[in-house]
């Protein structure tokens, strides 16, 4: 279940769209992230470290989305933290009572909807404003912040064991996906936040973004530059994901390309361009 991609960091890969749930080993037990989507999946990442010998003593979310806040009683209770932004767009997200019942209605459809436990969802604790790492007892893990794709998104850094940990960009599978609803610019945010993951990139010998497969050091810089290539093509208005087609950059998340059973990542992009333009029109610039 547990695959090693790194000297005490491992992964969990899901069967729901290659969620990635991340375990580092610190002194007292594991920092677990984004922990999974699945009940049958969680419960068995709860037996394989109780039968190492480790327990769970402190959890993160990278951002707000519903897939990256489940939990489950068998991983106990320890904290689970996220940026102080994050946590309010949790907060937000529960002020709704009907945001649970719009989780389950949102999966109908995808065979997993009872699977999902959403008793102990989003039950995250604010990191103070600005806070740079995760507190714990364990290999220090740099926090990076930025506002791409969702509020208080944060990419975390294993400087000791070389592990990008990403969220959700940096994708072989996904194309960025901006946040359209909660930033004045999401391309800027965008572009912005790739620029941070640049800073540390010199230092990484794994990425694991948040969805897809992990990544050698060979792939992190060109894992940035295609997605800076694709958001500055969004900018100015020229993805199509057709191979070929002058002035439209080949990307193979979209399109003819797309790897087999993620073909609705177009319907994703489609999407994009669609409010893009719309956004364009109302505020009088392209795209």
């Amino acid at each position: 279940m547990l695959r090693q991609v790194a000297e005490g960091v491992l992964v969990h890969e899901s069967e729901f769209c290659q969620s990635n749930a991340v375990v580092v080993h610190g002194r007292d037990g594991v920092l677990l992230i984004d922990p999974g989507v699945q009940d049958h999946e969680m419960a068995c990442l709860a037996n394989d470290l109780s039968d190492s010998g480790r327990t769970v003593v402190a959890g993160f979310s990278t951002h707000p989305d519903w897939d990256h806040l489940l939990w489950h009683p068998q991983l106990g209770t320890a904290p689970r933290y996220g940026t102080a932004r994050c946590a309010a767009a949790v907060r937000d997200q529960l002020s709704d009572p009907g945001a649970k019942a719009d989780i389950t209605a949102h999966l109908l459809g995808t065979g997993i909807a009872e699977r999902v436990p959403l008793d102990l969802y989003g039950l995250i604790t604010a990191l103070p404003a600005e806070t740079a790492r995760i507190p714990w007892d364990g290999p220090q893990v740099r926090i990076i912040e930025h506002q791409a794709h969702a509020p208080g998104h944060a990419a975390l850094f294993i400087e000791e064991r070389g592990v990008l940990v990403a969220g959700d960009m940096l994708s072989d599978v996904l194309v960025p996906m901006l946040d359209l609803d909660g930033t004045a610019d999401p391309i800027e945010d965008y572009l912005a936040a790739l620029r941070l993951l640049e800073g540390v990139a010199g230092g990484v010998d794994v990425v694991v973004p948040g969805h897809g497969s992990v990544g050698g050091a060979d792939q992190v810089n060109a894992r940035i530059e295609r997605d800076r290539a694709y958001v500055l093509a969004l900018r100015e208005g020229r993805v199509s994901g057709v191979p070929g087609v002058p002035g439209v950059p080949d990307d193979p998340r979209v399109g003819p390309s797309a790897k087999p059973g993620w073909e609705w990542v177009s319907d994703v992009h489609d999407g994009q361009v669609e409010r893009l333009a719309r956004r364009g029109e109302r505020e009088g610039t392209p795209g």
